[in-house]
C-alpha cells in the first residue's frame, strides 16, 4: 500500500503553487510582447513578387462549398474555419477568389516540387497533350522510356526497374505485393505512427488510427516508432531497431516478406528516424529473407536538402523504392523502382496498368527533373531549409508552446505542446494559430496522430524572405495566445 506523509503532501503543494507562479510569469510577459507588438504596428508582410493573377470569374467559395456538400464524398474536409477558394497558383504563391496571395508553405502535401505552374512544367505538359495525351504502353512511345531512364539514373545501386502508378498509395500497394511474389513470405513489418496510403494492403501497413477504417488488416507487425522526441530510447537507432528483431522472433514464422517505412515520417508529423535505425532494421530484416522498402513519396526528389533521397541519410540502398507528389509538381503521378531481378516476378501472371507512364504525366515528370537540377533546388531545400530550421529553432526559445523543431531541408516540422516536461499536445492551440497565420497569408499543414504539428513542406523554390516571413507570422500569432 502506497503511503504518502504529510510533509510530502505540503511539498507537493508548494510545488504546485510555484509551477502556477511560473507559469503566471510567463503569461505577464507573452502580454508584454503582444502589447510591444500592438504598439508598433508590428504586422509581417509577404515579400514582394512581380505577379498578378487574372481576374477571377467562376463561382464563389459558398457556392462551391454548398455544391461540394451537395456532390462530393462527406468523407472530405478541408483546413479552417472558412475554407479558402484557391484559384490561383504561381512559383510558391497562392491566390484566392479576391486574388488575394498566400505563401504556401504546405505545397499541395509536399506535393508542389518546383513551384505553382512553373514555365518549364507546363510548357512539357501543354506540348506533349498537343500531340498526344494517351495511347497505352501496348504501343511504343518515347515519353515513358526517356523519363524511366532519367529517373532510374537517379538511385543508387541496381535499382533501375520503373513501373509508373497514378498515386503513392498504389506505388505502395505494388510493392508490397512485388515483395510477397518475390520472396513466397506474407508478413510485414511496418512502424508505428508510419502511414502508407489508405487501399487494402497499404491501409494495413499505415499505423495511425485515425486513417484506418475497420475492416480486416491482416499480416502486418507495427515496430517501435524510433521517434528521437517522444520515443523511449531518444536518438538510439539500435535499441529501437531490437523491437523489428523480436517481431521476427515471436510474431512471425521467422521469415518475413518486406519492411517498408518512411526516413522521414510526414502525416506522421514530420518524424525524422533515430539515427543508425535504418541500417539494423535492415540487416535484422533481410536475415529473416524480407526485401525493404523505402516509402520516399514525401521525403523524395530533393526535399530533404542533404540528398536525393530520404533514405540516403541513414546510409542504407533498399530493395525497392516507391514514390509520388514531388514526382510530377502536381501531376497525378507515382513510381516504383527496385531491381531487375525482384522485377521479374511480375511476369509470373500479367500485370498492366491503363494511366501508369500515361505520356502526358511522363513529360511532365522528365520536366520536373529537368527544373530540380538546372535551378539547383536541392541546394536551395538545405539552404533555405537550414535557415529556416534554425529560425524556428530560435522561436522554440521564445515559446514554451513549442516543444519540438524537426526535420530537415524543406521537410520540417514544428510541435506544440501545453506542457514540454509532459509533451501534452496542444491541439486547439495548433488549430488557432493555423487560422491566424492563414489570416496574415501564410498556409501551412497539419500534422501527426495528435494533431499538434505543423508541417511545413513549401516548394523547393521558397526563399530566405519566405522563411523570414513564415517566422514572423507564426512569431506574432503566438504573441497574442
Amino acid at each position: 500500500m502506497l503511503r504518502i506523509t504529510g510533509n510530502r503532501i505540503v511539498s507537493e503543494r508548494l510545488s504546485s503553487i510555484n509551477r502556477w507562479r511560473r507559469w503566471y510569469s510567463v503569461q505577464v510577459a507573452r502580454k508584454d510582447i503582444a502589447a510591444d507588438h500592438n504598439e508598433a504596428g508590428f504586422i509581417p508582410k509577404l515579400p514582394a513578387f512581380d505577379y498578378t493573377p487574372p481576374p477571377y470569374e467562376g463561382p464563389s467559395g459558398e457556392e462551391i462549398l454548398a455544391k461540394r456538400k451537395e456532390f462530393l464524398s462527406p468523407s472530405m474536409f478541408f483546413f479552417y474555419k472558412k475554407p479558402l477558394n484557391i484559384v490561383n497558383g504561381k512559383m510558391q504563391y497562392l491566390f484566392d477568389e479576391n486574388g488575394r496571395r498566400y505563401l504556401d508553405a504546405f505545397g499541395g502535401i509536399a506535393t508542389v516540387s518546383c513551384g505553382h505552374c512553373h514555365p518549364k512544367v507546363v510548357e512539357a505538359i501543354v506540348n506533349q497533350t498537343r500531340k498526344l495525351q494517351h495511347s497505352t504502353i501496348l504501343y511504343l512511345n518515347n515519353t515513358v522510356a526517356d523519363f524511366a531512364e532519367a529517373l532510374a539514373a537517379k538511385l543508387p545501386g541496381d535499382l533501375k526497374v520503373v513501373f509508373f502508378t497514378n498515386s503513392g498509395t498504389e506505388a505502395n500497394e505494388l510493392a508490397l505485393l512485388m515483395a510477397k511474389l518475390y520472396t513466397g513470405n506474407h508478413d510485414v513489418i511496418s512502424l508505428r505512427n508510419g502511414y502508407h496510403g489508405n487501399a487494402a494492403g497499404t491501409m494495413g501497413a499505415t499505423a495511425q488510427s485515425v486513417w484506418k477504417f475497420n475492416v480486416i488488416q491482416s499480416g502486418v507487425h507495427h515496430a517501435v516508432n524510433p521517434d528521437p522526441y517522444r520515443g523511449i530510447f531518444g536518438s538510439d537507432g539500435g535499441m529501437y531497431a531490437r523491437d523489428v528483431e523480436e517481431i521476427i522472433e515471436y510474431g512471425t514464422s521467422g521469415n518475413v516478406a518486406a519492411f517498408i517505412s518512411e526516413a522521414i515520417q510526414g502525416v506522421g508529423g514530420i518524424v525524422e528516424l533515430a539515427p543508425g535505425y535504418l541500417p539494423a532494421a535492415y540487416k535484422m530484416v533481410k536475415n529473416a529473407g524480407g526485401l525493404c522498402i523505402a516509402d520516399e513519396v514525401q521525403a523524395g526528389f530533393g526535399r530533404t536538402g542533404s540528398h536525393f533521397w530520404g533514405f540516403e541519410a541513414q546510409g542504407v540502398v533498399p530493395d525497392i523504392v516507391t514514390m509520388a507528389k514531388g514526382i510530377g509538381s502536381g501531376i497525378p503521378l507515382g513510381a516504383v523502382v527496385t531491381t531487375p531481378r525482384i522485377a521479374e516476378v511480375l511476369t509470373q501472371r500479367s500485370y498492366f496498368n491503363t494511366f501508369g507512364g500515361n505520356p502526358v504525366c511522363s513529360a511532365a515528370g522528365r520536366a520536373v527533373l529537368d527544373v530540380i537540377a538546372e535551378e539547383n533546388l536541392q541546394q536551395n531545400a538545405l539552404t533555405v531549409g537550414t535557415y529556416l530550421k534554425n529560425s524556428l529553432t530560435a522561436l522554440q526559445h521564445k515559446y514554451q508552446l513549442i516543444g519540438n523543431v524537426r526535420g530537415r531541408g524543406l521537410m520540417l516540422g514544428v510541435e506544440l505542446v501545453t506542457d514540454r516536461e509532459l509533451k501534452t499536445p496542444a491541439k486547439l492551440e495548433t488549430l488557432h494559430i493555423m487560422d491566424q497565420m492563414k489570416d496574415l497569408g501564410v498556409l501551412i499543414g497539419k500534422g501527426g496522430c495528435r494533431g499538434n504539428v505543423f508541417r511545413i513542406t513549401p516548394p523547393l523554390c521558397f526563399t530566405k524572405e519566405d522563411a523570414d516571413f513564415l517566422v514572423g507570422a507564426m512569431d506574432y500569432t503566438m504573441s497574442k495566445i
